[in-house]
């Protein structure tokens, strides 16, 4: 058997490493989890509850859906953002011309055809087989419709056609913080369970609330070149020590919720609390992911002004092992 050239294994990495590969966890894991979190509550409308391979393939083609997704809107970034990461990231593939920006533009829409299409495939139970999901009434394709919704959501923070939010502080955070936090959770839980419920959008809130701060993390290293690209992100409209105060209570105060969630009942479902997990594990992760967040926010505020000279300060990566931490967590809390 031949081997490929040197050249074609190079450009097969450089597709591959477009997509910023290691970010794809988060929102595989949190798709996973949010599926494994509708399994275990009150809402799975199988009454057996049985593991079939049915569900297990579901939640598998979602997931690999939801990390195609992702690298998409990687990608739709990267080409709108080429005028700032010349600045800041002179290394990614757009500008070296590693990739053209034809070649990237046309890649990211064939990773959002690829990573959509299959979600009308992801319907509930009594749906089974083929023909039935194919063919199964529109209102029951809500996995479909949520992907199409977070899909939206990439270009609203994108593109300057649908307002390129990435430019305006706040507005920057919220169209990261719905389509990541609130509707990456609710598209989990569809796969399992309807998301005619308060409970998913309960559960999406949270970590909605988190990033809606916390997404700021990435923002402090990039100021000069978001600057230059008219991006006004909360760094650059508040300063750096300031808008490090703003964000600091979203590593905090949205793990408070789950112990609120778990013990409180559901307005809408009388007799029932709104979150249907095991309600001692649901506490003790909130709280203990409250212990986290403020040391987190320790990190950040000690010396606010690193947050601008280090390229991933280590409260970026903590955002991310608490965003894991926290799905992990809910799945078990379900499951016991």
């Amino acid at each position: 058997m031949s081997r490929p050239a040197a050249g074609q294994g190079t450009r097969l990495a450089t597709w591959i490493d477009v997509t910023r590969p290691f970010t794809l966890l988060p929102p595989t894991l949190g798709v996973i989890s949010g599926a494994v979190t509708a399994f275990g509550s009150a809402h799975n409308p199988d009454p057996s509850r049985s593991v079939t391979l049915a569900v297990i393939l579901t939640v598998a083609l979602g997931s690999v859906c939801a990390a195609i997704l992702n690298a998409a809107s990687n990608v739709i970034n990267q080409y709108y953002d080429i005028d700032i990461d010349r600045r800041n990231k002179p290394n990614r593939h757009l500008v070296t011309g590693a990739i053209s920006m034809r070649g990237a533009f046309v890649y990211a829409m064939i990773l959002y055809v690829v990573a959509i299409l299959p979600t009308w495939l992801v319907v509930i139970h009594p749906y089974s087989g083929l023909r039935a999901r194919l063919t199964a009434p529109l209102a029951m394709h809500e996995c479909a419709t949520i992907y199409l919704l977070g899909t939206f959501f990439t270009f609203v923070y994108s593109a300057p056609l649908f307002g390129r939010t990435k430019r305006h502080g706040m507005w920057a955070n919220l169209t990261i913080a719905i389509p990541r936090g609130m509707l990456l959770k609710v598209a989990g839980w569809s796969m399992v369970a309807s998301v005619c419920h308060l409970e998913p959008w309960f559960i999406g809130l949270i970590f909605m609330l988190f990033l809606l701060g916390a997404s700021t993390t990435k923002d402090f290293s990039d100021m000069e070149g978001d600057r230059a690209g008219g991006c006004r992100t909360l760094p650059i409209k508040y300063g750096v020590r300031r808008s490090a105060w703003m964000i600091a209570p979203f590593f905090v105060f949205p793990w408070l919720l789950m112990p609120v969630g778990a013990l409180v009942q559901n307005p809408l479902e009388p007799g029932t609390t709104i979150l249907t997990g095991n309600p001692v594990v649901l506490s003790a992760l909130g709280i203990a992911l409250c212990l986290w967040g403020i040391y987190v926010c320790r990190l950040i505020l000690k010396r606010p002004e690193e947050l601008a000279i280090v390229e991933n300060h280590v409260s970026w990566k903590h955002m991310y092992l608490m965003m894991m931490a926290a799905q992990i967590g809910f799945a078990a809390a379900y499951l016991m």
